[in-house]
């Protein structure tokens, strides 16, 4: 067959950047000569995150569609052509054997052309409930992996597989880091820990709802690391304080090191974040953002609870509520052991490289793809 040629177009946020990356080392892993690019939109995350990981990256003028009236709407026919264009001329240079779309601005622009040629394609859908680019790539695509039962509502079935989310392989060690974690952190490793993470952007109500739990907190011994993302990182009491126990980062590069301490994890609800909590087994506290289509991360948080996997606090009762819910966890040992185990039985850790798998199917029997 020769050396596979794949490209993995997506992102916008690390919701999107990170399961691209798990996919793509999953192909390398597989196939250690595979030839991989990358396509991105410019000044997003995965222009840095992309690099860093060791793959070359393209990145097109593309960025969402807003859904409220915006000035920012009148650019958006242009991007698309420029986007589309773009497209066109990486995949005659690169001469893709596969494309894999991850859902982001722009991976719409490259999965159209790449399909428009007859490149062999495939998406992964990481929520309950789709997102706009990959409904209109579904018909174009030979298979879609998703995460959720029940996607035949949205896609055609005989596409489906279910993979479950990639997540990245860092965080599998995790777990046996914890003296590493506290030295990386300087943090004690036999005292409770709180990680809180409001995805790599940040989110203002659970840094205000951190903010109220703080104090008590610490008061308690309780360690504190927290991510506010780098919108926020000059706001509020904490942005400039050294307090003993409390570690405030705009945004965590060690990941597994954070997860390693924590005890108790409070984020939002999106499908990556849930996806590795399930992996780690974390008593966790979901704040879904109330801010993405069809309030998904309320549904993919809403499936945990149900299942006593995790606990719930709306976005707009965060600052009062969070804290209730953070002491209620760590106070109860009982409570986080019934809800590690319930929400770790979930997992699938084998996800990218099952994704991986699907690509490479589509290389070596393009022809009997429908």
């Amino acid at each position: 067959m020769g050396s596979p040629r794949v490209i993995i177009s997506g992102g916008g946020t690390g919701g999107h950047v990170f399961p691209a990356i798990a996919i793509a080392d999953a192909i390398k892993a597989a196939r250690p000569e595979a030839e991989l690019l990358f396509v991105g939109a410019k000044g997003r995350l995965e222009m840095e995150r992309v690099p860093a990981a060791g793959y070359p990256i393209e990145g097109l003028w593309i960025s969402g569609f807003q859904r409220n009236l915006s000035r920012r709407n009148l650019s958006f026919p242009f991007k698309l052509i420029s986007s589309l264009y773009r497209s066109a001329a990486i995949i005659r240079k690169f001469k893709p054997q596969a494309a894999v779309g991850v859902g982001g601005y722009a991976s719409g622009p490259l999965l159209r052309m790449a399909t428009g040629k007859k490149i062999p394609s495939l998406i992964q859908e990481q929520n309950s409930f789709p997102g706009i680019t990959n409904r209109l790539l579904a018909s174009r695509v030979q298979r879609i992996c998703v995460a959720y039962e029940g996607m035949e509502r949205w896609f055609p079935k005989e596409k489906i597989a279910f993979t479950g989310n990639p997540v990245r392989q860092q965080l599998l060690e995790s777990g046996k880091r914890k003296q590493e974690a506290a030295v990386h952190f300087g943090l004690d490793p036999t005292a409770p820990c709180l990680l809180a993470i409001g995805g790599s952007q940040g989110a203002r109500s659970i840094n205000r709802g951190m903010e109220a739990a703080i104090p008590g907190l610490l008061e308690k011994g309780v360690q504190v690391i927290w991510q506010c993302g780098k919108s926020y990182v000059d706001e509020g009491a904490y942005a400039k304080s050294e307090m003993r126990g409390l570690k405030r980062q705009a945004f965590i590069e060690r990941m597994d090191y954070a997860y390693a301490m924590a005890d108790v994890v409070v984020s939002r609800a999106g499908a990556m974040s849930v996806s590795e909590l399930c992996l780690l087994g974390k008593p966790s506290i979901f704040v879904p953002s109330p801010n993405v289509a069809e309030d998904h991360q309320t549904r993919n948080a809403q499936a945990l609870v149900e299942k006593e996997a995790a606990l719930l606090v709306a976005d707009r009762d965060c600052e009062a509520q969070l804290g209730i819910s953070i002491h209620k966890l760590l106070e109860d040992e009982g409570l986080r052991a019934t809800m590690s185990r319930n929400i770790q039985s979930l997992a699938r850790p084998d996800a990218a490289r099952h994704i991986a798998e699907e690509v490479l199917k589509l290389i070596e029997k393009p022809k009997s793809a429908s």
